[in-house]
């Protein structure tokens, strides 16, 4: 499956009211610039394996490249400043961020969602 179905099939999965693991938390903040777009997404009490972050924003959709987690967490970064991509962030395009809003969760290496369904209101700076 390619990148672009796999980020496809994990929005749609995004766009699902249930999800796997009731245990599991995730923390979502953002901001947007005027050309730059952050966002953090933290899970905590995992269970071991591996796990990709899903984030959504008006028609725009990035997932990251799945990483195991350490104890029972996993930090994902997205952002279009090439200093943070360097450092490991997914990189995401300056105007990724629409209306302020992101909607996140953490998907399992099975691609089911392991966390509940974040919507974030970013912080906008200039």
């Amino acid at each position: 499956m390619s990148v672009r179905n796999l980020t496809a099939a994990a929005i749609a999965a995004l766009s699902l009211v249930s999800f796997a693991a009731a245990a599991a938390d995730v923390r979502v903040s953002c901001e947007k610039r005027t050309n730059r777009s952050r966002i953090s997404v933290d899970g905590s009490n995992l269970a071991a394996g591996s796990y990709s972050a899903v984030v959504a924003s008006g028609d725009k959709t990035a997932m990251s490249n799945f990483r195991a987690a350490v104890g029972d967490e996993a930090q994902f970064d997205f952002d279009s400043n090439s200093n943070d991509i360097a450092q490991g962030a997914t990189a995401v395009s300056g105007n990724f961020i629409v209306d302020g809003r992101v909607r996140a969760a953490i998907q399992n290496s099975s691609g089911q969602i392991v966390t509940p369904i974040v919507d974030a209101i970013c912080r906008v700076r200039n």
